[in-house]
């Protein structure tokens, strides 16, 4: 496992500057993998030229413009979306791309949202394999950060991945939105072999491991006998600054390093 910075706004590296800025600070600090949100509010040549300069990876960006994908009819212009995503994909060398539930319709059923998403996550998955990528199906709580969005819960995140059957599409499990969402970690690693990455925030702020409630130990030795190998995601609000919460983070994890 690797730890791989959120580098977004709110998140981690903020107090370089900009998304280059931050790549850079990244490097600095040890990590040898990046992730962010809106590659579309970005300038990509000089995120690109942050990235080959240091030789850090991009793990990750956000479907973008972001879309969610509980609307059946709007199956075409999500394709469209994802295509476009891939081609900044290309351009920073990322492999994955973030996709979430969007905000709940008003007059659809649940279960009418959730085929939804089975629907169109089936016309996105060839389109994203084809490429060489995969799409990570991020469930949002809405007890405290997204209120009226659809799907807030990472077992019915399994079992649309698991719907849609196909291994261009899997979890992207967040930590931090199961906990608030009082849901149960072991029983959600009993499909660990859908869960494409993993990323972690404490409770009581969103801040960086060891500062809220989890019990990381538990909790990370859990996710190894589940047989994850994948990298940790850092999506959290540091604290007290990012080095001092990322030398916190390797401390709560017993790991010296950028690898745990």
């Amino acid at each position: 496992m690797q730890l791989c910075a959120v580098i977004e706004d709110l998140y981690m590296f903020n107090e370089a500057g900009d998304i280059p800025a931050r790549i850079r600070a990244a490097a600095a600090a040890g990590l040898t993998k990046v992730e962010f949100h809106m590659w579309n509010q970005v300038d990509l040549d000089a995120v690109a030229a942050a990235l080959q300069e240091t030789g850090v990876q991009l793990k990750s960006i956000t479907v973008g413009p972001r879309v969610g994908c509980v609307d059946r009819s709007k199956t075409d212009f999500i394709v469209e979306a994802l295509e476009r995503t891939i081609v900044a994909c290309r351009r920073l060398g990322a492999t994955d791309m973030v996709i979430a539930g969007g905000p709940a319709l008003k007059d659809a059923s649940a279960a009418e949202q959730h085929d939804a998403m089975v629907h169109n996550l089936k016309h996105l998955a060839p389109v994203a394999a084809a490429a060489g990528m995969r799409l990570l199906l991020e469930p949002l709580n809405t007890r405290v950060d997204h209120p009226g969005f659809f799907m807030a819960s990472a077992i019915e995140g399994l079992d649309i991945v698991e719907a849609v059957n196909h291994p261009a599409v899997r979890l992207l499990y967040d930590a931090y939105h199961a906990e608030v969402m009082g849901e149960d970690h072991r029983q959600i690693l009993q499909r660990a072999h859908l869960i494409g990455y993993v990323q972690v925030a404490d409770t009581n702020g969103r801040h960086e491991p060891g500062t809220g409630t989890i019990a990381w130990a538990t909790w990370l030795a859990d996710l190894k006998a589940a047989g994850y190998t994948g990298d940790i995601g850092l999506e959290y609000r540091p604290s007290n600054g990012t080095l001092a919460s990322l030398q916190r983070t390797r401390e709560v994890f017993g790991i010296a390093g950028a690898a745990a």
